[in-house]
């Protein structure tokens, strides 16, 4: 495994652990819940964004993905 195959791994959970937090938000009618449960989702987009720009760093930045790609 290379670490971009990872990264992408840990968005694509992170953009579903979002997605089962903002339904929690939805299917609740406690707003302490709701507003824990937004937060929550609110940090996931938090997550998603530094992994994703650490990603974008990699492919423009390491010679190796850089190989990887022209292949």
């Amino acid at each position: 495994m290379t670490v971009v195959s990872d990264l992408k791994k840990a968005i694509a959970a992170a953009e579903s652990a979002k997605g089962t937090y903002a339904t929690f938000a939805e299917s609740t009618e406690d707003q302490m819940a709701k507003a824990m449960y937004q937060q929550l989702a609110q940090d996931m987009d938090n997550h998603i964004h530094q992994l994703t720009s650490r990603l974008n760093y990699l492919a423009q930045n390491n010679p190796l993905n850089q190989r990887q790609q022209q292949q």
